[in-house]
């Protein structure tokens, strides 16, 4: 990034807040200022808030790349490119409904009910072959009148004088054999019909049919049309006659009269025997592929537009802003906006109903500039390149697809699978070996997806990882630290940014020390504060890595030289905690030692000038996270220094747990994505972990192992974080812990026994014998056991063994406590 020609120390330069670029329209907190008086120099949106005392020093945000951007008045910013202008509308007219933690919601459609287990094709086609055969033999019986009594309910609705005498009596009058004709047409009607759906001819022909597609099923439906006329005609089917019957029976027999009437009857008749085969066999369709004029399928739209759709800004309109509202309608519709600018103007429209008086700012801001309005500081509007699919209306991005599994719910199967800030606002813990996917498949897709809210304005995100991780582009982020390398343009303050020497030294002491069992941190933290208080006092700021550790060494001249300074300036209450320092040094388990040998590991050439806390330092502070949308970078030299590293990791992780959970506006979801959590994890940041939820932020933390941190935490880390992630390729030890966080549950399981069968009569012995011989088996017979047990949902050995490479078993809860169940995931899987 641009170091806005800084030289020296490393830091923010002049400016102590971000701020826009110049020309920049301003975010609606206070009025766009006219043309020809420039930008306001208080009351900026992205200020300090009310009530604080003292703005953090943060660094100026460099201004986009390229010709600077236009005044209030002057032409609107080019449209940006990674949304194609004729499919931002459908995107936001696509519904996005409510379901399960972590289903992509983006244009989600419900799983079908799972259905019963799939009958063979052989039982298939054997039930079907049985059905016509008993449905042949039926018919049979019935015209060669076999079956008794089978004109007994149609004698009882028509009038005696048309029957013989006796039940089997056959039809006296031409009526009485009228009626028996339309009665058996009636009973064979019914006898196709209940043959159809017990054979299960339905499915027989999806399967072996339909399933080929055209044109076999065309010409099936042509080849069973054309046998089904030929039976109508030759009379074998009862159509003809029946018709012909009924047409008489309601128009009176002169109508046959007329060839002209019966030859249209003949048409009709053969025109709807062929009319069910033309459905089935999806003649039309076909005709119409043949010569080209298919309709074509409609357009991706799967909510068309009206006046109330997201893309015509019903919000704006319903508050009286029509004009505000055809404008951005007409960006969305010339493509001159993204989803950036849909999500960060539908946030400050939000905020802005918050307070009236910032409503008429922000619709004179869209009047002027259109999509532009309320830019984020940096004057960006978008990220340089994503490598995951984001649907930032909702904050989800799509890490992968849910397997099929049987360990996946049916209704979870093939859906995507994505996370949001309601469900990293519970913390989230990857574990995973080296090349797993844990920092291309998970860590960057979630920093993209923090890094697009931070553009909208809705989130803070601080990205740690070491050197060349894959976190993303400079241009993707505003602040960017590397830690021991000369040509950073901004410096880490290891105090967080505070003024408070007790907090300063509690956080410190967590960082440098949080790792070692044997000593209480608390300790750690008094020996500190009685040396950062009192040298604060004497010179204003806290001091640098070096002066730090001559005090902490107990180096006469720099505790001489303070306490001559202290006494100078009357600071009596100072005097004592540096005295009481004194008498506490050297005694048996004093922390100072193991204090210094830590912050040895920071005073060393290759950070040279890093860490400055002078009147001319201006390092960038954490506490910066909790108000304002930054998005930060910090690379830390993990090949060289490993054990800083793991350090300034902690310090970080102790640094945010401190800051988040004593902000009082948490309007902002700040979130910590640490690429690397070894050796990070202490007791004091797990329950500070534990703590984000309820403050609108949340931490992402991957390990190679969970032996990564120290054993007694193995428990209360996984019981602090809401998301957990098991990666292909872990050890049984890991999947055990894992099984035990995600519990059992209840399942049904079937025992099969067999027995030999043992035959009494001797005629049952042979065919069993024969049986024998030919199968080679005995004959038995099983026994089945149908029981309740409680199972692991995930076994040890199935996390171990049974998840295949780019997969990764993920178990997810929201901040409101709903949760997922562990699901196997193809992580990328489209």
């Amino acid at each position: 990034m641009d170091d806005e020609g800084a030289r020296g120390v490393r830091g923010t330069g002049a400016d102590r807040v971000p701020r826009p670029p110049a020309g920049v329209p301003l975010p609606p907190a206070v009025p766009p200022k006219v043309p020809g008086t420039g930008a306001p120099s208080s009351g900026q949106p992205w200020g300090p808030r009310s009530g604080e005392p003292e703005a953090p020093r943060v660094p100026a945000i460099p201004p986009p790349a390229g010709p600077p951007a236009a005044h209030l008045t002057g032409p609107t910013p080019p449209p940006p490119t990674e949304q194609p202008p004729a499919s931002l509308d459908v995107w936001l007219r696509t519904p996005r409904p409510r379901a399960a933690p972590g289903v992509w919601r983006f244009g989600f459609t419900p799983r079908p009910p799972e259905q019963g287990e799939e009958v063979s094709d052989r039982s298939l086609v054997v039930g079907a072959v049985i059905t016509l055969l008993s449905a042949l033999l039926l018919w049979s019986l019935w015209r060669n009148g076999y079956l008794p009594y089978r004109l007994v309910p149609l004698k009882l609705f028509t009038p005696g004088e048309w029957w013989n005498p006796g039940t089997s009596g056959g039809p006296r009058t031409i009526e009485g054999s009228d009626a028996l004709t339309v009665y058996e047409a009636f009973l064979f009607g019914l006898l196709v019909y209940g043959s159809g759906r017990i054979g299960n001819f339905s499915e027989l022909f999806r399967r072996h049919v339909v399933d080929r597609g055209q044109p076999f099923l065309a010409l099936a439906a042509a080849v069973a049309a054309g046998l089904t006329q030929l039976l109508v005609w030759k009379e074998a089917l009862p159509v003809v006659r029946p018709v012909l019957v009924l047409v008489a029976a309601v128009a009176g027999g002169e109508i046959y009269q007329s060839q002209t009437v019966v030859n249209i009857i003949y048409g009709l008749i053969a025109a709807a025997v062929l009319w069910p085969f033309a459905r089935l066999g999806r003649w039309r369709e076909l005709v119409a592929a043949r010569r080209g004029t298919a309709t074509p399928p409609p357009a991706d739209d799967p909510a068309p537009a009206t006046e109330t759709s997201a893309d015509r800004w019903p919000e704006l309109r319903a508050a009286g802003w029509t004009d505000a509202a055809e404008t951005l309608t007409a960006e969305v519709r010339t493509g001159r906006m993204n989803d950036v600018d849909v999500a960060r103007l539908r946030h400050a429209w939000a905020e802005a109903t918050r307070s009236p008086d910032r409503l008429a700012a922000l619709a004179e801001a869209v009047l002027r500039t259109g999509g532009a309005a309320a830019l984020h500081p940096s004057g960006r509007r978008d990220l340089p390149r994503r490598t995951a699919r984001h649907d930032v209306l909702t904050g989800q991005v799509r890490i992968g697809r849910c397997a099929e599994d049987p360990h996946n719910p049916h209704a979870r199967r093939s859906t995507g699978l994505a996370l949001d800030p309601t469900l990293l606002g519970t913390s989230l813990l990857a574990v995973g070996p080296p090349g797993s996917g844990k920092s291309d498949r998970l860590v960057r897709p979630v920093v993209e997806a923090l890094g697009l809210r931070a553009l909208a304005g809705q989130a803070a995100v601080l990205a740690v990882g070491g050197a060349g991780a894959p976190l993303g582009p400079d241009e993707a982020f505003d602040v960017v630290v590397r830690v021991g390398n000369p040509a950073s343009a901004h410096d880490l303050d290891l105090y967080g940014g505070t003024s408070d020497p007790d907090e300063a030294a509690a956080v410190l002491a967590e960082g440098l020390v949080g790792d070692v069992g044997s000593l209480d941190s608390r300790r750690a933290a008094t020996v500190l504060a009685q040396l950062l208080g009192p040298y604060r006092a004497a010179h204003g700021h806290f001091p640098s890595v070096p002066e730090l550790r001559e005090l902490l060494d107990g180096a006469p001249a720099a505790l001489a030289g303070l306490r001559a300074t202290l006494e100078a300036a009357g600071h009596h209450a100072m005097l004592r905690e540096l005295e009481a320092r004194a008498r506490q040094a050297g005694a048996p388990g004093d922390p100072a030692p193991v204090l210094a040998d830590r912050v040895a590991l920071l005073d060393r050439p290759a950070f040279a000038g890093f860490f400055a806390t002078g009147p001319d330092a201006r390092p960038f502070e954490l506490r910066s996270l909790g108000q304002y949308p930054l998005r930060v970078r910090v690379d830390l030299p993990e090949r060289g220094h490993a054990e800083a590293s793991r350090l300034l990791t902690r310090l970080l992780l102790a640094q945010f747990t401190a800051i988040t959970a004593a902000r009082t506006d948490t309007t902002l979801f700040a979130g910590l994505v640490l690429d690397d959590a070894t050796h990070a994890v202490t007791a004091e940041t797990v329950r500070g972990i534990r703590r984000l939820r309820s403050v609108n932020a949340g931490a992402v933390l991957t390990l190679r192992t969970v032996d990564d941190v120290p054993e007694p935490l193995h428990t209360p880390l996984l019981g602090a974080v809401g998301c957990t992630a098991a990666f292909s390729g872990i050890t049984t030890w890991d999947g055990k812990r894992f099984a035990e966080a995600w519990g059992k549950e209840w399942v049904e399981t079937r025992e099969v026994a067999q027995h030999t069968v043992f035959a009494d009569q001797p005629f049952t012995r042979a065919l069993h014998a024969l049986r024998k011989l030919v199968t080679g088996k005995a004959v038995t017979t099983d026994a089945v056991t149908v029981r309740q047990v409680e199972k692991e949902r995930w076994s040890a050995s199935e996390l171990a063994y049974a998840v295949p490479a780019g997969h990764a078993v993920i178990r997810l809860t929201t901040v409101d406590g709903e949760y997922a169940p562990p699901l196997l995931v193809e992580l990328g899987g489209r």
